[in-house]
């Protein structure tokens, strides 16, 4: 498997509070966790860095070949978890850290198979050459207006709460990430990102881009893509091909 990876500022804000890692293990697994901070630009960064940190640390010390699915499951939803604890121990014990959190999307990926754990509105995606489908749901107030009727998907895109989330990593002592595993076909790539490039381009775009770039550019081009639409916040990309 292949690995690309970016990260930007955008054009409006004054710091970036993403954070991501990715890496690869010797029997060709491989592994990317995206982190988008909240609680202001300093709470916000310490938040998505260290939850980065702790989880994929937590894989790398963790993960075996011999893995069965269900335990790559508990081992996901385990560093999910140990990163939670962190942040909110951090947010309490430190008054400038009050209220920090961040969101979370982790993909795991060997042979087939594509783990996907997350919490908040930072996205995965699976793009084949004739699709792009969309692996995560929202945990925000737009979604869940969304799923219950009360506004159309047009509405969505431009809603005033469309940046409120209902779980993050560090707002409360536990928290409930959703988890799900997809089938990746030959020549497919997952897609992990922060709001900030879904909030800027439509999953069109995002095909479009993955489809005519070579593959080491297409992080990139989202980016600058992003930008172009007005790079209102951070935005972090990694694919994984």
């Amino acid at each position: 498997m292949k690995i690309y990876s970016k990260s930007d500022i955008g054009r409006v804000r004054s710091s970036n509070q993403d954070a991501f890692v990715a890496g690869e293990f010797q029997n060709g697994a491989a592994f990317a966790v995206v982190c988008d901070g909240m609680g202001g630009a300093n709470a916000g960064k310490v938040a998505s860095e260290k939850a980065a940190t702790i989880i994929s640390d937590y894989i790398v010390k963790s993960y075996s070949p011999k893995m069965s699915e269900s335990g790559i499951e508990k081992m996901l939803r385990a560093a999910i978890n140990s990163a939670n604890e962190e942040v909110y121990t951090t947010s309490k014990q430190n008054a400038e850290y009050d209220g920090m959190g961040t969101t979370v999307v982790a993909a795991f990926a060997v042979d087939n198979l594509i783990h996907i754990v997350h919490v908040g509105d930072s996205r995965a995606y699976l793009i084949s050459k004739e699709k792009i489908e969309r692996l995560t749901e929202d945990h925000s107030i737009v979604q869940r207006m969304l799923l219950q009727g009360e506004i159309s998907e047009d509405e969505a895109r431009n809603h005033p709460k469309k940046n409120i989330i209902t779980r993050a990593i560090g707002a409360e002592s536990t928290v409930l990430c959703d988890y799900n595993i997809v089938i990746k076909s030959d020549n497919s790539a997952v897609l992990i990102c922060t709001d900030g490039l879904t909030n800027y381009l439509d999953e069109k775009t995002i095909f479009d881009i993955v489809q005519s770039e070579e593959q080491e550019l297409c992080a990139k081009r989202l980016i600058e893509k992003a930008n172009e639409q007005g790079g209102g916040d951070n935005i972090t990309v990694v694919l994984i091909f």
